[in-house]
């Protein structure tokens, strides 16, 4: 397999009895970038998630992990890989750092200052010896994190990792993770229900619906889709539509129902599309700039 990417399936596919959580799936994930996985619950994010991590096997398909691609070499690739899958198995009566020096010795880990160096770098050195169940949400989200980070992993699946997060929680979180892709090269895979923050952090983006791939997609490609457009409301869409190809050389438009067109270029020149309806005495109803977020693209793609 191409060093370019460090994931891989072909036609991925799980089953839980008669029902299909993820079908068919063709997934690629380039080596160093940070992917977005989105999706409603139960599109399958979680399911491709536990497959990658070992926590469940598919029931179809292949997939390739770090150029593994059988059981024996997914063992060697998943200890180059920390993952934050639903609630990691902490210890309640342990503390924060307890919890760490337990899992730093099962697993192996030489050197116990690491321990410390993780809690440092997600920000729980002042609870390092509060107990797990006195934490807070955020801080038990933190303490997942460090966990999935204390084998210096060349790949970070993380599933809702800012779930519970304040906003100065949030930007502390997204931060480290940027830093961790930018300066250790490190593969990340996120999903999140906040695709506002996803916007804010992935290169690349994976949609899910019903347990199918609907499009994979690059940031760069995604922005270009979501470019500002003006949504205008007219009398007389058909019309309007054809001045605006044969008086202002616009064919960037789509016409919708209900006398609704949005113009997607030039969207600058907003006093020529209303003057284009003035002119020709159409009925101007409502003129408004928009912009495709990240949620509307995916409500807009499923």
């Amino acid at each position: 397999m191409s060093e370019e990417f460090i994931v891989k399936t072909v036609k991925l596919t799980k089953e839980y009895g008669q029902t299909v959580a993820l079908k068919n799936a063709d997934i690629a994930i380039r080596r160093g970038s940070i992917y977005g996985l989105v999706g409603n619950n139960g599109a399958g994010k979680t399911t491709f998630l536990k497959i990658l991590a070992g926590q469940t096997h598919a029931t179809g398909g292949s997939f390739i992990l770090m150029g593994e691609d059988n059981e024996k070499g997914y063992k060697k690739a998943r200890k180059r890989t920390g993952a934050i899958i639903e609630n990691p198995g902490f210890y309640p009566k342990l503390s924060a750092k307890q919890n760490l020096e337990y899992y730093r010795i099962q697993r192996g880990i030489p050197g116990k200052d690491i321990v410390d160096r993780m809690l440092e770098q997600v920000g729980l050195s002042g609870a390092a010896k509060r107990k797990f169940e006195k934490l807070s949400l955020g801080m038990k989200q933190r303490l997942g994190l460090a966990l999935a980070l204390m084998g210096e992993p060349e790949l970070l699946i993380l599933d809702e990792p800012i779930n519970g997060l304040d906003p100065a929680g949030i930007i502390e979180v997204r931060n480290f993770l940027l830093k961790l892709n930018q300066e250790k090269n490190v593969t990340i895979i996120i999903s999140s229900h906040i695709l506002t923050e996803l916007q804010n952090i992935a290169t690349d983006y994976g949609f899910l619906s019903k347990g199918e791939l609907v499009e994979q997609i690059s940031a760069e490609k995604l922005r270009e889709k979501c470019k500002a457009f003006l949504e205008i409301k007219v009398t007389d869409a058909e019309r309007y539509a054809a001045l605006l190809e044969t008086e202002l050389l616009c064919s960037n438009y789509k016409v919708l129902p209900d006398g609704y067109i949005h113009i997607l270029e030039r969207v600058d020149n907003v006093s020529d599309y209303s003057a284009l309806a003035v002119k020709h005495g159409i009925g101007l109803l409502s003129f408004e700039m928009k912009e495709i977020n990240l949620e509307n693209y995916y409500m807009n793609l499923v």
